[in-house]
């Protein structure tokens, strides 16, 4: 699969959790801590494989600045993540957090997918999106055998490196 369709198809499988999250009920904490977990495993996952390999697959000197916003933007999601982590799905500040979570990603996906995107199909050729894809969702799918949102709170210290 090419990178970007991967990526795309996650940013969508997200949002499709978020959209299930915002219609439980209030009362419904287990349904509630179970789909933040889901979410948070795929965060988790999504934000290594594109720190691990589209990030610096993209880095020239025109997209660095993109690249450091991006980066950036993922430190903040996993700073949330690591709080909701620490949290009870019933403590009454859990679903503003989810809330705020939410809008980031939604944010991070809108400007990766219209800025970064758009630099990927002109920085790389159609072959090379093919390859990066199939490492990146392999990757994905190894991180996903576990629980890939542990590993969220040791990186919130600072942005990934790019």
């Amino acid at each position: 699969m090419n990178a970007l369709e991967l990526l795309k198809q996650q940013h969508e499988e997200v949002a499709k959790l978020f959209k299930k999250y915002e219609k439980l009920a209030d009362h419904d904490d287990e349904q509630r801590q179970e789909l933040f977990e889901q979410i948070a495993d795929r965060l988790g996952a999504h934000a290594k494989i594109e720190e691990l390999y589209f990030y610096p697959a993209l880095k020239k000197e025109d997209t660095e600045d993109e690249l450091r916003e991006a980066v950036e933007e993922h430190l903040v999601v996993k700073r949330l993540i690591a709080d909701l982590l620490s949290m009870e799905a019933d403590e009454e500040e859990f679903d503003a957090k989810m809330k705020v979570l939410q809008e980031n990603v939604e944010h991070h996906v809108e400007e990766e997918e219209k800025e970064l995107f758009k630099s990927a199909r002109k920085l790389l050729s159609k072959e090379q999106l093919e390859d990066l894809g199939i490492q990146m969702e392999e990757e994905f799918d190894s991180l996903m055998d576990g629980e890939p949102r542990m590993d969220v709170p040791e990186e919130t210290d600072r942005a990934a490196p790019i």
